[in-house]
């Protein structure tokens, strides 16, 4: 059974494979990003979320990933995203902080805070 930090890495290693991704998280399990707002749930919907993203970013890759607090149910991290968005073509550089807490070996949440104005330079279209 993975703990959280397994879990937190297997998810943004998978981040290109949608239902992989997906699949790690529980039945309930929730994506969480408050600053945008999105909340997503279950994986089957967790999914179609990823696969939307890949959709507008398709080269949407974690990187330089920092994991500042871990325990076996719960884990913090950093990582970054550098990809261009194929609709403005535009650089969507983030940083991400990342909490996970997992449950019976499954994600259970994780919530995401992100640079809410980088994202919207890299999205929008003037």
């Amino acid at each position: 059974m993975k703990n959280a930090k397994e879990l937190l890495l297997a998810y943004l290693s998978e981040i290109q494979n949608p239902a992989a991704a997906a699949a790690l998280f529980a039945d309930d399990g929730v994506i969480e990003l408050p600053t945008v707002p999105a909340h997503v749930e279950g994986p089957a919907e967790i999914e179609k979320f990823i696969a939307g993203l890949l959709a507008k970013v398709p080269d949407f890759r974690f990187k330089n990933i920092r994991i500042w607090i871990e325990t076996p149910d719960q884990v913090f991290g950093e990582y970054e995203v550098e990809a261009v968005v194929t609709e403005t073509g535009k650089l969507y550089k983030q940083s991400y902080a990342g909490r996970l807490v997992a449950k019976n070996g499954k994600i259970a949440l994780l919530r995401e805070s992100l640079d809410t104005l980088a994202a919207s330079r890299a999205f929008s279209k003037d």
